[in-house]
């Protein structure tokens, strides 16, 4: 059985529009979101073994806050094709981890997150900024996981709104 969390970045700020989408950082309420997401990690003693994230800024800030929060030893790893990557992407993506490895955390983006883990629940899934949804894998080895895979959605962590 292995873990996979799946994390949507926490809220970017819009406000220099003169940005391109990839450089968008989190605003003041983002980093205080993860924060506590990866307080709760740490919390429930669920922090990952690993942590993948989008090379976009907005990602780059969550998957760092979370790791700092959380309890993360390691060191997050990025990579270009998580951004805005669709279910098959991030499904080919995880066939990549190393196989000793038990858990993984991959902060990236909607509408792709969402449809994957929609697809690995056989449910609806919303996950709107900084949510986590934790699954359980009926799988020994990450390159057996497709899009057929169905997993126990076993926790669904939103921040909460203040």
């Amino acid at each position: 059985m292995k873990t996979l969390y799946l994390m949507r970045h926490a809220k970017s700020s819009w406000k220099d529009n003169h940005l391109m989408d990839h450089e968008r950082p989190l605003k003041k309420k983002g980093r205080k979101d993860a924060a506590g997401m990866g307080g709760l990690l740490s919390g429930k003693k669920r922090t990952p073994a690993i942590i993948f994230s989008s090379t976009a800024e907005r990602a780059r800030e969550t998957a760092g806050i979370v790791a700092e929060t959380s309890g993360y030893i390691g060191e997050v790893r990025f990579d270009q094709k998580l951004y805005l990557a669709e279910p098959e992407t991030l499904v080919a993506f995880i066939h990549q981890a190393p196989e000793d490895v038990e858990s993984i955390l991959l902060v990236g983006h909607n509408p792709g997150l969402e449809a994957l883990a929609q697809v690995l629940s056989g449910k609806i899934v919303a996950l709107p900024a900084a949510a986590i949804a934790h699954f359980k894998l009926p799988v020994d080895h990450w390159k057996d996981i497709n899009l057929a895979t169905r997993g126990e959605l076993s926790h669904l962590w939103v921040p909460k709104e203040k």
